[in-house]
């Protein structure tokens, strides 16, 4: 007797200890889990950090540049041939210098002022017919100096315009990604909670399915009935127990989809809980579509793609085109080979260079292309006015699915409740003998098939409710706007601590 107590104290454990080893997972649970370990979310995420940075290294670029190239040592012993007095010399030269720059890119008008001061040594011998001159000093040279490109479009700018409607764009993408998360995750756990609801049925089906058995096999022992009608049992609980083995599969194939898709590992024993009571709500359908077409992001990143394509109209008509280059240059040099001196007796070099590039003929290239960029635009419009329409259609689409489900939950649950009557009605005539194993077969089926129907009229609903959220951005069932810059704004809160 103690040794059964301890065998069953040990089962007792192993029991509880696999029990707590099973994480149970909420709706909610599930969501948030989403947001963190989905691998499409993660991927928004990095798209956006790439834009963000992208946009935040184009405005550093706009502040002053500071740079300093220095050349320890340079040598050279060469003979060369002075073209001016027809003879040849030999020059050994030793320098070393450093220059330091400050380059301020100037955005309302896309030019560059630059300020760059090159300080150094020098020893220089110079060989000719047998004289030797020699020379070594320090030497600065300080410049100012302005380009400035004329008559052509402003390349900051517009590239920085570019990053911004990109950052937009990755932007508007991960917050509906994280709409399409939450409808794609409550559909994967539904999922999981009808396959666990499913496998309770079969269970069930396959406790009744025993019973009816044992019931058979009384009557054909007792000689109140014919071994066909044991026989037939017999297939019967087979087919129940396959159905529990193929509701156990078809449950863990539905936990691995879930447990990808909130980034779980795969491994990890879960099961799901939820109260899935549908209390059906009044849609107000003009409310839903002017709200979807005022709030909707995908309208705003058709905008930005026309205008990401007018801009690059903008470049594609600066191929060939007439344009100007404007420098100016003020420097001031000195030398001395004493280093104090240097700027004793300064020499100042003024430098003023403008050019004009100007096209002449292009056999019609510059119009091809303009007009190759004139039809990209148009489609850019043409999604812009097809968004709008599919956004209007899967509105009023969603509403009339709603008004739909909502009177197939009252059918379904009229269908279980009635199967159940008319399962417990035949199973009574059953053990009475007045009914064929097969035939109660067909009434436990029919009452399985409608308890799941009514679940999944019931998550049906459920899901189509979540659509009506995501598509028109309001929640009926709060009375509330969705707003999904918050999560951008979580989202850069975040970067910036």
């Amino acid at each position: 007797m103690n040794k059964r107590k301890f065998i069953l104290l040990i089962l007792l454990s192993l029991y509880t200890i696999q029990i707590k080893a099973q994480s149970i997972i909420t709706l909610e649970q599930a969501l948030s889990m989403a947001e963190k370990g989905s691998p499409s979310l993660q991927s928004s995420l990095f798209n956006l950090d790439r834009t963000t940075e992208s946009l935040n290294a184009q405005r550093a670029a706009l502040k002053s540049q500071f740079s300093l190239n220095l050349n320890p040592v340079q040598y050279s012993n060469s003979r060369r041939f002075d073209t001016r007095l027809s003879q040849w010399f030999t020059n050994e030269g030793l320098t070393t210098s450093g220059t330091f720059n400050v380059d301020q890119p100037i955005l309302y008008t896309d030019g560059t002022i630059t300020l760059s001061n090159q300080f150094g040594w020098q020893s220089n011998t110079s060989i000719v017919q047998g004289i030797t001159n020699e020379n070594q000093a320090f030497f600065n040279n300080l410049n100012l100096s302005l380009t400035q490109p004329l008559f052509t479009y402003n390349r900051t700018k517009l590239a920085i315009k570019n990053l911004e409607m990109d950052n937009e764009n990755a932007m508007l993408s991960y917050a509906i990604q994280r709409l399409a998360i939450e409808k794609n995750v409550s559909q994967y756990f539904y999922n999981v909670y009808l396959a666990q609801m499913s496998l309770s049925i079969k269970q069930e089906e396959l406790a009744n399915t025993e019973k009816s058995n044992e019931i058979i096999n009384n009557k054909v022992d007792a000689g109140l009935a014919a071994k066909e009608e044991l026989y037939q049992s017999e297939v019967n609980l087979a087919t129940a127990r396959s159905g529990v083995e193929s509701g156990r599969v078809a449950l863990e194939n539905a936990k691995d989809i879930f447990k990808q898709a909130v980034g779980m590992d795969i491994f990890e024993e879960i099961s799901v809980m939820t109260d899935v009571t549908v209390t059906p709500i009044e849609v107000d359908s003009k409310k839903a579509l002017e709200h979807g077409l005022a709030s909707r992001m995908e309208l705003r990143q058709r905008q930005i793609n026309v205008e990401t394509s007018q801009f690059d109209m903008i470049t594609v008509k600066s191929v060939n085109e007439f344009r100007g280059d404007m420098t100016l240059s003020i420097g001031l040099s000195g030398d001395n080979p004493k280093l104090g001196n240097v700027f004793d007796t300064p020499t100042k070099s003024p430098r003023v260079s403008l050019g004009f590039a100007v096209p002449v003929f292009d056999w019609g290239a510059r119009k091809a292309r303009i007009r190759a960029q004139e039809a990209v635009i148009n489609t850019q419009k043409l999604s812009l006015s097809n968004q709008e329409t599919q956004i209007k259609m899967d509105i009023r689409q969603v509403i009339r699915n709603l008004s739909n489900l909502k009177n197939q939950i009252g059918i379904a649950l009229q269908n279980q409740q009635n199967s159940q009557l008319t399962y417990d009605i035949n199973l009574e005539r059953y053990k009475n003998g007045d009914l064929t194993s097969m035939d109660l077969n067909l009434f436990q089926v029919q009452l399985s098939d409608k308890k799941m129907a009514y679940a999944q009229s019931l998550i049906n609903y459920k899901v189509e409710l979540l659509n009506l959220k995501i598509q028109s951005l309001f929640d009926f069932t709060t009375n509330e706007a969705v707003v999904p810059e918050k999560f951008v704004k979580e989202y850069q809160a975040g970067k910036m601590k």
